[in-house]
């Protein structure tokens, strides 16, 4: 499919939460948040609210496309410890696991150790620098991989009637899973965002490539732009300008 670049109403949603972590990739370890939303996990939100399918190949039949991120509540960040999982299990065990349920094996939460007191498997406590009390105004509209006037009319009322009555398909998040968001369509007037300023630098845009439908067994497609907030707003590239970094230079 070749994508059109079309563009039909943009919508915006009030997303709020009382913890967001927006990991940055290079402090992948310690999990330390950007000051914003990224593009990905907005676009993320969107989805939980409405996202169509082409019937014929069961992927994808439009993304949706960030262009602003209003901040309304003042940056601020909270030190966290939580414990994580260090394994999951996987499709291919459950499997063999529904056909002979003796090759049963759990994971455990606190499972064996090693020499040195390090846990093998189980799970492992990470330091987290989130953000406290995230609340965003979130810009968006919907790019149909292939342009139909009736497609389009039935993604964006979908979209707007589900929006207004707090439907999603779902639970929306801010950036990990537990934090979870609340979100209502923005019809009145909006508030003012927060006078902040910063030069966030190389920000993560998306993690699959947003040219082409795509699938939960794609292989991760990292693109990045150059993040400034200004005035409490950032403004968001289209993912094909030439602003957005590629792999491969595209």
């Amino acid at each position: 499919m070749t994508e059109q670049t079309q563009r039909g109403s943009s919508f915006v949603l009030e997303v709020w939460g009382e913890y967001g972590c927006f990991t940055r990739p290079e402090l992948k370890v310690e999990r330390m948040s950007y000051p914003v939303i990224t593009p990905s996990a907005a676009r993320n939100i969107f989805d939980a609210i409405y996202l169509e399918f082409d019937p014929r190949t069961r992927r994808p039949a439009h993304r949706w496309e960030i262009s602003r991120i209003e901040i309304l509540e003042p940056v601020r960040y909270v030190a966290l410890m939580r414990n994580e999982v260090k394994e999951k299990i996987s499709v291919p065990s459950v499997r063999r696991w529904m056909k002979d349920p003796a090759q049963l094996v759990p994971i455990l939460a606190d499972a064996t150790k090693d020499e040195v007191g390090t846990d093998t498997k189980g799970r492992t406590q990470r330091q987290t620098m989130a953000l406290k009390s995230p609340r965003y105004r979130i810009f968006g509209h919907a790019v149909l991989f292939e342009e139909d006037g009736a497609l389009r009319q039935k993604i964006e009322r979908s979209f707007e009637r589900r929006a207004r009555r707090g439907q999603c398909i779902f639970q929306p998040y801010l950036g990990c899973r537990e934090f979870a968001a609340a979100f209502e369509l923005v019809t009145g007037t909006p508030a003012v965002p927060v006078p902040h300023d910063e030069e966030v630098g190389w920000m993560l845009y998306d993690v699959f490539d947003l040219s082409r439908p795509g699938a939960n067994t794609d292989a991760p497609h990292i693109s990045l732009f150059r993040a400034s907030i200004r005035g409490g707003v950032l403004e968001v590239p289209p993912y094909h300008s030439a602003a957005v970094r590629k792999p491969g230079g595209t």
